[in-house]
């Protein structure tokens, strides 16, 4: 029994004193039980709308504090014409437009119907769904209130308009997202355990006393990435527009640039890991948990990030994928041109720089 307490207590060193694996077990419950209880939610809360209002009477002013006060919408501003419906989704100012008739309040006493429209972005159907559904209440509720108390009968429709993605088709929401995963995976992932099991071999001092560079090396090591990953987003586009009828609404260009940016930001994100790891178990375990647990929720593949609180919010401002999904949605969905998405290149390039930087310099450091 002394033998078997002395082993027992032997693997319990073995684990306290590494740290990283002490993180693991310890912080990854946490980080994820935080994650997965504020991300995962199908409430849809502070969408953001847009009113236009050429009525601007008692009736329209009422629905419109209605729709203002509910938690799930925040009324962003107003917007004076049709022309400028366009504009506030392909900026992404708003997720909804309500639309009131001119003279509503007088037309709908006088003739006991009126209509408001309500335009909702649809490249997300479910919110599209649940946010129409919400304001659709809004409006019974008043129409309801309304002739309770004027005892008269008042017939107020909702006329549904749903933009990019007027069929509801998942795939629409669920393409860019699955590209992102995919390219970060095979990039990131497999670079870092690429690069880490030379190092766990011992093959790559070996290669490093070799005449070529260490950078030489290390892009050696990442073309073949780059290449099939190539080869995988040529092939999920075509799969995207000509077997689940996704189509590339915007510019082609834009988007094969912004996912080749996409890769690259990838590439050097699993050369930052290869430096922060020596085996190939902890690279997978660092790669699980930065790369496939915050790209599902926290990149907007699945979940709204503008349903999450605050901070997490920012915490996914971090998240690569996030921007490369949305640029991506802007490009095949939204029909916009690669001058609308320079925010998420300009970021993407950053993250490039600041990710290659780091890994280069920790790289040579730990390998001298």
């Amino acid at each position: 029994m002394k033998q078997f307490l002395t082993f027992v207590k032997k693997e319990f060193h073995h684990i306290f004193r590494d740290h990283r694996t002490m993180l693991i077990l310890i912080g990854m419950p946490i980080v994820e039980i935080i994650l997965f209880g504020f991300a995962i939610t199908t409430e849809v809360k502070d969408s953001k709308v847009a009113i236009l209002d050429p009525s601007h009477d008692v009736a329209t002013r009422h629905i419109i504090d209605e729709i203002n006060a509910n938690k799930y919408f925040n009324v962003v501003g107003y917007v004076h014409n049709s022309h400028d419906i366009q504009r506030v989704f392909k900026k992404g100012e708003a997720s909804m437009v309500v639309v009131f008739e001119d003279r509503f309040y007088e037309t709908l006493l006088h003739t006991g119907k009126a209509q408001i429209q309500v335009i909702a972005d649809a490249t997300d159907p479910n919110t599209a769904t649940t946010i129409t559904y919400y304001v659709n209440r809004i409006i019974s509720n008043y129409q309801q209130t309304l002739m309770e108390k004027n005892k008269a009968p008042y017939q107020i429709t909702p006329n549904i308009k749903l933009l990019f993605n007027p069929e509801m088709k998942g795939a629409y929401n669920f393409v860019p997202g699955v590209l992102g995963m995919i390219l970060m995976l095979i990039c990131a992932m497999m670079t870092s355990i690429a690069i880490v099991r030379e190092k766990e071999t011992g093959t790559m001092e070996i290669l490093l006393v070799s005449p070529i560079k260490p950078i030489m090396i290390i892009l050696a090591k990442m073309v073949p990435y780059f290449v099939i990953s190539c080869f995988n987003l040529a092939t999920v586009l075509l799969l995207s527009v000509y077997v689940l009828g996704v189509p590339v609404a915007g510019s082609l260009t834009g988007l094969i640039l912004v996912s080749l940016l996409f890769i690259v930001v990838s590439l050097s994100l699993g050369l930052l890991v290869s430096t922060l790891t020596n085996t190939q178990l902890a690279a997978m375990l660092v790669s699980g948990m930065v790369f496939l647990l915050p790209v599902i929720l926290l990149s907007g593949m699945i979940f709204p990030i503008e349903n999450m609180p605050m901070w997490m919010q920012r915490l996914s401002d971090i998240i690569p994928a996030k921007w490369y999904i949305q640029a991506v949605k802007a490009l095949m969905i939204e029909g916009l041109g690669i001058m609308n998405i320079l925010k998420e290149v300009g970021i993407l390039s950053l993250m490039t720089l600041v990710f290659t930087g780091i890994s280069l310099k920790k790289f040579n450091v730990r390998l001298d």
